[in-house]
């Protein structure tokens, strides 16, 4: 294991600020309350939602990495777990898609994406598994090309030879705008079975308030691309906007979505989505006295977190700090947050970018040093297993 210096009391103490903002390695975020129900979840996603019968997670939690996974990967972004066994692993930079055994850590080279045009930001990023993947075996990614940022979904063939076993991309949706900085790209299927992409606005912060705009949103679509039945506007696939970089998205076990947003700076956001909301940029970063907004639930300087990936276990939204270099557990109450965020691992293994619930009390941690702003050492990059309460 490797180690880095720790990180100054006085920083932490300051990170562990209530409500909001949103973060990247540069920066902004908004405000504004509201209440609305979830179409296909039957669940309340107010404030003022429903606990969990045990009242939520305790106010201080733990972590102990159980081991590295596997190690030597090259701009690691996105992660899925397969459902019969095995992680998905997207490499940013060159396009391709490799399969890991999570109990030996060995590694399989699946395919390349063809179309990706890494830079800056950009490249493949988010992936996500088929709900149906038992019968269709489809693997969806979110990837940039030289034109625009997309999704798109390929069969994924595993009698096939090694390094072949993918098929050609279906694109689902394009025209995502593309940028060398904000530009999104994490995806998720949720408990309603819909598929979810958080966007960047790349920079052009008029993308976050234009709601026919596809920057600096989260949308939501059916697994074909099309927009879902009880999206806020009819044949839009914009399920909330005002958002500056959203790359983390993450349900509880409430049904609840959450997501991390990076801001500009000065604060860093993990926002509570509902649907339809206004979460501020640029007219706000963080929590603010304006009307219209939805404040986020915890906010952070954005030199102690600038979060990428979300995942949620035992009660509690794990995010991952790139520039913060930090693991951060901020404890559920319901809806709201019981106690002040907790960092683990400051500095331990330099940028974190992705984290995936990995069942139970476990979790699978990326790091991030090899993405051309990280400083990499010997192994890097790698996955982590992670044991949380």
């Amino acid at each position: 294991m490797r180690s880095r210096s720790a990180v100054p009391a006085s920083l932490v103490a300051a990170a562990l600020l209530s409500v909001a903002g949103c973060s990247s390695s540069d920066g902004k975020a908004e405000n504004g309350p509201a209440s609305s129900w979830t179409p296909g979840t039957g669940v309340s996603d107010s404030p003022s939602a429903s606990r969990s019968a045990d009242q939520g997670p305790p106010a201080k939690g733990s972590v102990k990495v159980l081991r590295t996974v596997t190690d030597g990967l090259n701009s690691p972004w996105g992660l899925a777990p397969l459902p019969g066994g095995g992680l998905l692993v997207s490499s940013r930079d060159e396009g391709t898609i490799t399969r890991i055994d999570e109990k030996t850590g060995k590694k399989t080279r699946v395919g390349t994406v063809p179309g990706v045009s890494p830079a800056g930001e950009g490249g493949l990023l988010g992936l996500a598994v088929s709900p149906d993947y038992a019968t269709d075996h489809m693997i969806y990614a979110y990837f940039t090309t030289e034109s625009d940022n997309r999704v798109a979904r390929v069969l994924y063939d595993e009698k096939k030879p090694a390094g072949d076993q993918l098929g050609a991309p279906n694109t689902l949706l394009k025209g995502i705008p593309k940028g060398s900085i904000h530009n999104g790209g994490r995806i998720a299927f949720g408990p309603d079975k819909m598929l979810y992409a958080g966007t960047g606005e790349t920079g052009d912060t008029g993308q976050a308030q234009d709601k026919k705009a596809l920057g600096g949103k989260i949308l939501r679509m059916t697994a074909d691309g099309d927009p879902a039945e009880g999206n806020p506007v009819k044949n839009s696939v914009v399920w909330s906007y005002g958002h500056r970089n959203v790359q983390g998205l993450a349900w509880d076990d409430q049904k609840r979505l959450w997501a991390s947003e990076f801001g500009q700076d000065t604060w860093d956001e993990l926002n509570l989505i509902r649907a339809g909301k206004n979460y501020g940029w640029p007219e706000a970063e963080g929590r603010t006295d304006k009307s219209g907004f939805v404040d986020p639930v915890a906010q952070w300087k954005t030199s102690q977190a600038s979060p990428s990936g979300v995942a949620w276990a035992k009660g509690s939204v794990w995010m991952a700090g790139l520039r913060g270099e930090r693991l951060w557990r901020v404890p559920l109450d319901g809806a709201k947050r019981k106690a002040e965020p907790q960092p683990f691992l400051q500095g331990e293994y330099g940028r974190l970018r992705t984290v995936v619930a990995a069942g139970g009390d476990k979790l699978w941690l990326v790091t991030s040093e090899t993405d051309s702003r990280g400083t990499p050492k010997k192994g890097d990059d790698r996955i982590l297993e992670v044991e949380v309460k």
